[in-house]
């Protein structure tokens, strides 16, 4: 590291480190070289930090807070360590309690900065892609739940999916197809969010009070589209489909109290941590795609 920043960065470990799929090698290495001013390959570590300082903006207090909380959060974990065994019923109570509240604060900061990570990548993309038109093979199946059951119809057989995706897989061979004749800036993108809980077995009735009210709760909201949600055959695995009219409703009801309260309540329900996935959806597309499935 100390030899690094001695002889400073080539462009090969600039471009490593820095590319993000957007900005081209072309630009990169503008950039590269406007940073330090010369052309020889090899840029001033001390010129890059000072580059990004100049732009760090209100990112300067957010990185300044996380050193904070980073050193909070190392301090608490120490001391838990230390007195946790030595506490009192209550006072272990006390601790597993904080540390799932700061577990879910996180996870939900987490979330909200992943939205805003690839709500910034879409706009910057000059069109819809190939990956965002296809699921995963996973999400195929999890989607076809959400139009069958849409559908009133079922999947009885396992066997029966296969069939059902290599349908799906033709659909969208024809919606690429289709896919150039939307207009980008105008169209209006629908945020579809998945979320997978695998929950206790002895929790199951309970989880699933819990859940009841949250999908009140999430259907009376004025920018939810719709939300429904399928156990697994034979599981104790749920997944749960929240249509968004944007990412940025979603990114707000992340922080309103039903959706805060959903997430203290089942923590200590679920075997793991939930699996949360989003994906974008031009408005358009999306009306046909079900015109298909469904006519």
């Amino acid at each position: 590291f100390l030899s690094l920043l001695r002889r400073g960065l080539s462009f090969d470990e600039f471009n490593a480190y820095f590319a993000d799929g957007i900005l081209t090698t072309e630009e990169l290495q503008e950039l590269f070289y406007s940073i330090d001013g010369r052309q020889n390959n090899n840029l001033d570590t001390d010129k890059l930090s000072d580059y990004f300082s100049q732009h760090l903006g209100e990112y300067l207090n957010v990185l300044s807070s996380l050193e904070s909380l980073n050193i909070a959060i190392l301090k608490a974990m120490d001391k838990t360590k230390e007195e946790y065994q030595g506490s009192s019923v209550l006072g272990q109570f006390v601790t597993r309690f904080m540390l799932r509240e700061t577990s879910s604060q996180l996870s939900s900061l987490q979330r909200s900065l992943q939205c805003a990570m690839e709500a910034v990548e879409e706009q910057s993309s000059p069109a819809p892609t190939r990956r965002a038109l296809r699921f995963t093979c996973s999400s195929a199946v999890s989607y076809m739940y959400v139009c069958c059951s849409a559908a009133g119809l079922t999947l009885d057989h396992e066997e029966n999916w296969c069939s059902q995706i290599n349908k799906l897989q033709q659909l969208l061979d024809k919606l690429e197809c289709q896919v150039c004749h939307l207009s980008a800036p105008t169209s209006i993108n629908i945020l579809l969010v998945q979320r997978q809980m695998s929950v206790i077995e002895g929790d199951v009735d309970k989880f699933q009070m819990v859940l009841k009210s949250y999908l009140a709760a999430t259907a009376a909201q004025t920018d939810n589209l719709h939300v429904s949600v399928q156990k697994l055959p034979g599981k104790s695995c749920y997944i749960m489909y929240e249509f968004w009219q944007d990412r940025l409703s979603w990114m707000s009801y992340l922080q309103s109290n039903s959706s805060k309260d959903f997430q203290r309540c089942v923590i200590d329900m679920l075997e793991d941590a939930e699996v949360v996935s989003t994906m974008l959806l031009p408005g358009q597309y999306l009306l046909f795609f079900l015109k298909l499935i469904y006519f």
